[in-house]
């Protein structure tokens, strides 16, 4: 049975962190346009629609992981936390600071977090891993581009 307002609360958290990060680059994110790009850049409109998916597949996963009775539920929650806010971070750091380099590195923290949790919660319950394929697969493809942007506006 679902718990419908265990699954809103889920699906809003990465939402809402991710416009609030969003709302806080996006006068910066202009300035994303006119740096050199790496080939395979994606058009701009695309960057929000594909973090909404990202987002809403981040608090179903939570969801599963959440209302399990599993041991690791609280541990994999934290790593769940913790690569939530470092995803908040990252925009800040690569948008508004312009740290393309520490924006890489920190993006590579990130990336080894979300592969944790994806351990994690493949441990709980495996669908609630699976569906954060999509997410890693991004992240990998994001640091592509954010590499990219680094060594062409050196």
């Amino acid at each position: 049975m679902i718990n419908l307002k265990s699954l809103i609360v889920s699906l809003l958290i990465p939402l809402a962190v991710g416009s609030i990060s969003g709302f806080l680059s996006m006068e910066s994110m202009k300035i994303y346009k006119t740096l050199n790009q790496p080939s395979f850049a994606p058009p701009s409109f695309l960057f929000p629609i594909v973090w909404s998916i990202l987002y809403i597949l981040m608090g179903i996963s939570s969801y599963i992981v959440y209302e399990s009775n599993s041991l690791l539920k609280n541990k994999a929650l934290k790593v769940y936390a913790i690569q939530l806010l470092m995803n908040f971070i990252w925009p800040l750091i690569f948008f508004n600071a312009q740290m393309y380099l520490f924006s890489f590195i920190w993006l590579l923290a990130i990336w080894c977090l979300v592969l944790f949790m994806i351990i994690l919660f493949s441990k709980i319950k495996p669908i609630s891993g699976y569906i954060q394929i999509p997410y890693l697969l991004w992240l990998t493809f994001a640091a592509y581009l954010n590499l990219g942007v680094y060594f062409l506006n050196k």
